[in-house]
């Protein structure tokens, strides 16, 4: 029966994930010209973080033993997982305001659970701009990368990309749980968001080794593509991980997300509203 009713809430929070965002995106094609011009000002925002490494590889030729078309490969991988994320539940970063002013209530007096409406709440359409510069860069870097394909690099691509927006996903939950507690922790929330995907998109061997073992086993956002990256590139992992931990990103997404969950539950169990 708790199987069953687990499952019940996960279709009920979809569907109303769904019905959400499905509003907020007729309201923002209402204003196309508009839509249009914020979608590309979001690619051109994003594009200018690759135009600083293309600056950097004007001046050297590698960059901790990579390659421009291999730092483009790490750039496009954690762009189009993060872009993808940032698309779905990008408003979680939000959440502090509502627990502030309180507007957090009306969402809890609903029948419909509160992550689903946090999440879908004034869903972004123009964040695809993220997802389309980073699915170009990634592109031009599959186009150039000296990369002997095989049966298990090829699955390895849509893997870790998807994967790796789970946990991406994860962390927004995560930070948004932590939001019920600090109220104003939005920049710490982006921090560990944007901030991890910029870091991402650098080679792990320009990093401490204190870093990259942070990253790997405490905050794993080296399974977004550090690690399966190091795999479909034939790079040695600085930490000297087996090879076979490249392809263990689905299973870490998961774990991070049942993570984030229950903090999820633990901070709206927490929630005391603003007493107005």
């Amino acid at each position: 029966m708790g199987e069953v009713t687990a499952a019940g809430r996960v279709r009920e929070g979809l569907r109303a994930y769904r019905l959400i965002a499905a509003m907020w995106i007729r309201s923002t094609m209402a204003y196309r010209a508009s839509f249009v011009m914020t979608t590309f000002g979001n690619f051109a925002a994003t594009g200018l973080d690759f135009v600083a490494i293309l600056l950097m590889f004007s001046r050297v030729d590698a960059l901790g033993g990579y390659s421009l078309h291999e730092v483009a490969f790490l750039y496009g991988v954690s762009g189009v997982a993060f872009g993808l994320a940032d698309l779905a539940i990008g408003s979680m970063d939000r959440l502090g305001s509502r627990v502030r002013d309180g507007t957090l209530d009306t969402l809890l007096v609903r029948p419909a659970p509160v992550l689903a409406q946090v999440a879908a709440d004034r869903f972004g359409l123009r964040r695809l701009g993220r997802v389309v510069q980073g699915a170009l860069v990634l592109g031009y870097a599959l186009g150039a990368v000296p990369v002997v394909w095989t049966p298990a690099k090829l699955l390895l691509m849509p893997l870790m990309l998807f994967s790796g927006a789970g946990i991406f996903c994860a962390v927004f939950v995560a930070g948004a749980a932590f939001q019920f507690v600090a109220q104003d922790a939005s920049e710490v929330q982006n921090a560990f968001t944007y901030g991890g995907t910029t870091l991402l998109q650098y080679p792990p061997t320009v990093f401490a080794k204190e870093l990259v073992r942070g990253v790997t086993f405490v905050l794993p956002l080296a399974f977004v593509n550090w690690l399966p990256a190091s795999y479909v590139l034939g790079r040695p992992y600085p930490l000297r991980l087996p090879a076979w931990v490249a392809f263990t990103p689905p299973l870490v997404a998961v774990g991070c997300c049942a993570l984030a969950g229950l903090a999820w539950r633990a901070g709206l169990r927490s929630y005391r509203s603003t007493g107005s």
